[in-house]
């Protein structure tokens, strides 16, 4: 799948303006798996079908589905050729969900940046249908409500303008928020990222890593799960996706 090369600039995706205080992270889980959606341990030769590139660059190797960051720096418009923004890779999905629970083993090999991203390009009131997400970096995770924060049309086009950074700020805050965390190059840890109603909750390992509770996660048609790699490189294997429903809590 061929996207223009200006749809998404990876500079504006991943800022998430000023984070929220951390809340609490429930201890237990807000989500409660229903039926197996999606499952893939990448032991063919090439990424099943189903999965269909974003932004550059992502290949099967040894078992697992490797993300690197190709479009590492902006290059201005020369010769006939269009510019090309900084982005991170990104792989995606076609898997309709409202409520879900993805589970996937995640590996920084010089990665800076691994995410779980949910978006619906049909959403217009969005930059590019984005809705929300959680990214995790060797010292935090961070989880962004995109579709009524950075992404929505309005403070999108805002952020644009250097004078109205502080009125950007005072509409971004309580949209995402930042847990510090310790992981080392290397080795494989399990991230469990469960959305439910205007919830997001994050587990690494099974423990409790990051929760943000805001409007545009509540999204009714999230179409799309993506992965994202910014950085080289980042490696994925054992990708569950269940369908989910409220945990009694």
């Amino acid at each position: 799948m061929k996207l223009p090369l200006l749809l998404i600039p990876f500079a504006l995706v991943t800022v998430s303006a000023p984070a929220a205080a951390p809340t609490p992270i429930p201890d237990q889980p807000i989500a409660e798996k229903k039926e197996l959606l999606f499952s893939d341990d990448f032991e063919g030769a090439v990424p099943a079908k189903v999965w269909h590139k974003v932004v550059p660059t992502f290949a099967v190797e040894k078992g697992t589905l490797k993300g690197t960051q190709t479009r590492d720096k902006n290059v201005p418009a020369a010769d006939g050729k269009p510019a090309v923004t900084a982005h991170a890779a990104v792989h995606g999905l076609e898997i309709p969900t409202k409520d879900s629970v993805v589970e996937v083993k995640i590996k920084f090999e010089g990665a800076t940046m691994i995410d779980v991203e949910f978006d619906d390009r049909k959403y217009t009131g969005a930059h590019y249908g984005h809705l929300c997400r959680a990214q995790v970096r060797l010292n935090g995770v961070t989880l962004i409500d995109e579709r009524d924060g950075g992404m929505r049309n309005d403070i999108y086009e805002m952020k644009k303008d250097p004078a109205k950074k502080a009125e950007v700020a005072k509409l971004l805050v309580g949209r995402s928020a930042t847990y510090p965390t310790k992981l080392e190059t290397g080795r494989w840890y399990t991230l469990v990222v469960e959305t439910v109603g205007d919830e997001m909750r994050v587990t690494i390992d099974g423990k409790p890593a990051g929760y943000l509770k805001s409007s545009g996660i509540a999204h009714p048609t999230k179409s799309k799960i993506e992965l994202g790699v910014a950085g080289k490189d980042g490696l994925f294997d054992d990708i569950k996706v269940w369908n989910a429903e409220p945990a009694k809590r």
